[in-house]
């Protein structure tokens, strides 16, 4: 993969892939323009300014059709495997919620469980049976160039690597030997950025119609000319060879709503499984993830990325599937996305009470899951920013600034000193309710949620899967004898809740379950002056006093004559309350806190900054199915007697002597480039041995990176969560954290959820 000459973007997007890759397990590399003209002769060397070599990439030879046929026929062979050919599947059947099988046109075929793995086709069979999926058809521009004799006598599929030149959203690759399958032909693949071409699955052209296949549809050359004509100036074969317009066509792929595949069990069906929007590139891996899934109860890799029930239902209604698929294809190639970077489409879905104060205020809004979020307020800079000024760094590299307010380092240090508000209106919020409520709960829990704990506590527990890997981290509340409140942070809790229904059907529970997400709007409310200003709108202060509202319950009272449901918590690190109330007093509630000097603080203070201060781990970043609660720094002192799930592998990982690795909390030494500018890393990047500079790796084969980064105001240093092996998780041992192609030194600060601040917790519960 190559940077243009004139694109330096683009080389920082490939040093950046250089650091996921070593990451996640590639031998990835940066290379000079000769060495990548030695690899790819195809290329004109003057053309780029570098590109990145990655010996692990994969290619399908010759083609993904012909290797799935053979893999097909071999698997019949062995008589492990039935396949019916030319026979379509009409009809998905369900009885009750359940599939039952599958009607075709030679007959039924009965089956508790049904994969559908059709691609384009695949949201069709699923509104069938009321399971959407947020997929829609993308033209793909294939263009073919030949006759190319050079590979004569190879006898080979393909000889060189794949070339992407991402800039140009193009790639370009050799058929091999003329002799061979489909040889003596260079491709060269295009993905439209301007105006991509989304196809609606019904309008698929069927087989009988199409004049090659319904997935492959007429191109012309003057849909792709310009970019044709910038390919031709960076592989010059392009313009030698004749276009075979025969041959070349705009091929059907899938594309998703935020462009991860779809794969796991149906949220609507059980036992319907989808294998959807699956490239090429992914489909061995993700055959592999579907299987152990469906026959091991999870697969070794947590799916949280790619499992179809990530999505809220309002996140696939055709029109939010429609707007994000056309921007997700806009991108799939170029402009390189940011870590950080938010949909423009399909916005201001959900808003709290309080939006248009937050507008007023100048807030700047990212989206999580159909919510609007203020990550910091301009208001607060003509204050705050001037009054901190010398605390907060400016940002000056323009990837570390992108998406972030500086402003919103000057939030975090006034939290410390007065007392802020914080929207959390995004929280999925969900009462359950009945006879087997309690045993329900205390089975998916490893904390002790039921039995004797008190009405008003609020336990934070984990739910585990088969393998004692951490699926889950929220809150449970008990509101009486047979009902709790279990409260889920907005990006995890429809999975959350999924969970919780297949568990409770699976059991057979007699629950209610009611989604208060919507009508339950919350204000976090923290700052060592917390106490104090809410209490100046209560008839009856001494209800909040510390001796009245221990840490971590919760209760009902009267502020300013609104019902609140506070929650005496904190996920800043500073004493204060979560408050909870109706969508309909929530305006009132902030202009009557807003009036008392209450400081509007962004969610960037929140879910950054300070939680990295503290040593707070966030699910699906910190926390995954590939660890477990001991090696998180999560696990209870004391297991409790009840079952739940995961507890034979929770009690065996308790029985090591050892664990393979720690989360710990580091800090950044130094942060100084070579140009001379200071960094704030965001993202995912490789931690390395500081004398060999290797990735390192525990003993089960896991690399270490940053899990969670951000800079921490208080502390005036660059903070990071990283697992690290068993031996190497030691206070003060050293590092080197790779970040563009550039080391930085890091410390181990603290190993556990021990925080770097305020280590003994004294201020959130004062």
């Amino acid at each position: 993969e190559v940077a243009r000459v004139d694109d330096d973007a683009r080389m920082l997007e490939l040093k950046r892939k250089i650091g996921q890759g070593k990451a996640f397990g590639s031998r990835v590399s940066l290379i000079s323009p000769a060495e990548a003209k030695a690899k790819f002769p195809l290329l004109a060397e003057d053309q780029i300014q570098g590109a990145l070599w990655d010996p692990d990439a994969g290619l399908v030879v010759p083609r993904s059709q012909k290797v799935a046929g053979d893999l097909v026929d071999e698997a019949v062979a062995s008589g492990k495997l039935k396949a019916f050919p030319n026979t379509p599947a009409l009809k998905i059947v369900v009885d009750a919620g359940r599939v039952i099988g599958v009607e075709t046109r030679r007959g039924f075929i009965a089956s508790e469980k049904v994969v559908l793995s059709v691609g384009i086709w695949g949201p069709l069979l699923a509104d069938q049976v009321g399971s959407k999926l947020p997929l829609m058809p993308l033209e793909h521009p294939l263009l073919f160039f030949g006759p190319y004799d050079e590979l004569t006598g190879s006898g080979q599929e393909i000889v060189y690597p794949l070339f992407r030149d991402q800039g140009n959203s193009s790639y370009v690759r050799d058929t091999g030997d003329p002799k061979t399958t489909e040889g003596g032909r260079v491709e060269w693949g295009y993905y439209e950025t301007e105006h991509p071409r989304l196809v609606h699955a019904r309008d698929i052209a069927a087989p009988e119609t199409a004049r090659m296949s319904p997935s492959m549809r007429d191109l012309t050359l003057d849909q792709v000319m310009d970019a044709y004509e910038k390919a031709i100036e960076m592989t010059p074969i392009l313009g030698e060879l004749g276009w075979e317009e025969r041959h070349s066509f705009n091929g059907l792929l899938s594309v998703t709503s935020d462009g991860g595949s779809l794969i796991g069990e149906s949220p609507e069906v059980a036992g319907l499984w989808f294998a959807e929007a699956v490239w090429i590139k992914d489909g061995p891996g993700v055959g592999k993830v579907v299987a152990d899934w469906m026959t091991e109860g999870t697969p070794a890799l947590d799916p949280h990325r790619v499992d179809i029930a990530r999505f809220y239902p309002h996140q696939k209604q055709d029109d939010i599937v429609e707007s994000r698929c056309a921007e997700i294809a806009q991108k799939v190639y170029t402009p390189a996305v940011h870590p950080r970077e938010p949909f423009a489409t399909s916005r201001e879905r959900f808003v709290s009470p309080f939006y248009e104060r937050e507008v007023a205020l100048g807030g700047y809004f990212m989206e999580i899951k159909g919510w609007e979020r203020a990550h910091g307020y301009r208001a607060n800079e003509a204050t705050l920013l001037a009054k901190y000024r010398d605390r907060v760094p400016a940002r000056e590299h323009e990837w570390d600034s992108r998406h972030f307010w500086e402003v919103s380092n000057a939030e975090h240090l006034e939290l410390s000193e007065s007392v802020g508000m914080i929207n959390l209106s995004h929280f999925a919020i969900y009462d359950i309710a009945g006879p087997d409520a309690e045993s329900l709960l205390e089975y998916l829990s490893v904390a002790r949620v039921g039995g004797p704990t008190p009405v008003g506590k609020g336990v934070y527990t984990h739910f585990l899967d088969e393998n004692g890997g951490i699926k889950a981290d929220l809150t449970i509340v008990r509101l009486d004898a047979t009902s709790f409140r279990v409260i889920c942070g907005g990006d995890t809790g429809h999975r959350d809740l999924v969970w919780i229904q297949r568990m409770a059907a699976a059991r057979g529970a007699d629950i209610t379950l009611l989604n208060q997400t919507h009508r339950l709007a919350t204000l976090g409310l923290w700052g060592p002056k917390a106490r104090e200003t809410l209490s100046k709108l209560m008839s009856s202060p001494d209800a909040i006093s510390p001796e009245n509202f221990p840490f971590a319950t919760a209760k009902a009272f009267e502020v300013a004559g609104i019902t609140v449901w506070a929650f005496r918590i904190s996920y800043v690190g500073e004493q204060g309350f979560e408050l909870y109330f109706d969508f309909d007093s929530g305006l009132d509630l902030w202009d009557q806190l807003f009036a008392l000097g209450v400081v509007p603080i962004g969610v960037e203070t929140y879910a950054n900054s300070r939680r990295l201060e503290k040593s707070l781990r966030l699910q699906n970043a910190d926390l995954e199915t590939d660890f477990n609660l001991y090696e998180a720094g999560l696990a209870r002192s004391v297991v409790k007697k009840a079952a739940f799930h995961g507890k034979s592998a929770y009690l065996a990982q308790r029985g090591l002597d050892q664990q393979t690795s720690y989360l710990c909390t580091l800090v950044m030494l130094a942060n100084q480039d070579a140009e001379g500018i200071k960094r704030y890393p965001i993202g995912e990047w490789p931690i390395l041995d500081a004398d060999t500079g290797l990735v390192v790796i525990d003993a089960k084969g896991r690399r270490s990176f940053s899990t969670s980064i951000s800079y921490g105001p208080s502390l005036g240093r660059n903070l990071l969560l990283a697992y690290l092996p068993a031996d190497r998780a030691i206070v003060g041992e050293t590092f080197i954290l790779e970040y563009f192609c550039e080391h930085y030194p890091i410390r181990v600060e603290a190993v556990g959820s021990t925080p770097v601040l305020d280590p003994d917790n004294e201020r959130p519960r004062s």
